[in-house]
């Protein structure tokens, strides 16, 4: 068993990181294509929602990356010592827009860092908070919540049902179905720069990390459930939050469900016959 030694892993809380991109109407263009959007994006025009995820990514090189393909840690996040990283959920809070052509900033800071115990072991739970401006105006504040834990079979996280257990998902009253290929995932691990190889890497993604098959990002579900909210109401919600509950993988599709609930919209995702992976509920 790794030790965890909380009180070092905690100084990291309060750093900062600031890193910025401009928002180009070719980056743009690249993920609607990766999410078969139509638009043509022009200079000016209002940016798809959640695009900022792809800007400003960590440039750590190729060489420094760990064996998942992830940077080494240790830098603005506290150095965990648990080998497997979940991007298990998140809030954003809509403020202004962002424009293509705008220079999108964004600062983040280590707000806090605990531990409990899992169904496989220690978890160690990360949270960052992100201040994204753009053109100089808030934009978008978000939270966002990183598990570590140990190696072995792959797991939900702490607190959620495990699939083998689970009861199938429910079915939405509104339902759009996704197909979750290697194209789509590599694509989107292109777009946000990401080098976890759990989304592009079958052999280890299988071998390494005992899943069957590809991952589907966490963040690349929050996008379609967004999409597909402001689709079903016709305008962007104020305020969105997720939660991951298992994971999702590319061995077949899945589907994006959604409920109405007085103002607010609940969604979730799920593969045919299998338990909600992603939770999230919108507000207006």
């Amino acid at each position: 068993m790794i030790p965890l030694d909380l009180d070092h892993l905690r100084q990291w809380i309060g750093r900062e990181e600031t890193r910025a991109e401009r928002l180009t109407a070719a980056i743009a263009a690249r993920f609607n294509a990766t999410f078969d959007r139509p638009e043509a994006p022009s200079e000016g025009e209002l940016a798809p929602s959640l695009i900022h995820l792809c800007l400003a990514p960590d440039t750590a090189p190729t060489s420094t990356l760990g064996p998942d393909g992830h940077p080494a840690r240790g830098g603005f996040l506290p150095p965990v010592p648990l080998p497997r990283r979940i991007w298990a959920g998140g809030h954003f809070r809509f403020h202004e827009n962002i424009r293509i052509g705008d220079t999108v900033t964004r600062r983040s800071v280590v707000r806090d860092v605990t531990v409990k115990q899992g169904r496989s072991g220690p978890l160690c739970l990360v949270t960052i908070e992100h201040r994204i401006d753009s053109g100089g105006a808030l934009a978008v504040t978000e939270r966002q919540d990183i598990i570590y834990r140990g190696a072995g079979p792959a797991a939900a996280p702490s607190g959620a049902p495990s699939s083998a257990t689970a009861e199938a998902a429910p079915q939405g009253r509104y339902r759009q179905a996704v197909e979750a290929g290697p194209a789509l995932l590599f694509r989107y691990s292109a777009l946000t720069f990401n080098g976890h190889r759990i989304h592009y890497d079958a052999p280890y993604a299988r071998a390494e990390e005992g899943y069957p098959g590809l991952v589907v990002h966490g963040p690349l579900q929050a996008t379609l459930l967004l999409q597909f909210a402001e689709a079903l109401r016709g305008k962007r919600p104020a305020q969105i939050g997720f939660r991951g509950l298992s994971p999702l993988f590319d061995t077949a599709g899945f589907t994006l469900h959604a409920q109405d609930e007085a103002n607010t919209l609940r969604l979730w995702t799920a593969a045919e016959g299998g338990p909600v992976a992603m939770e999230a509920r919108a507000e207006w």
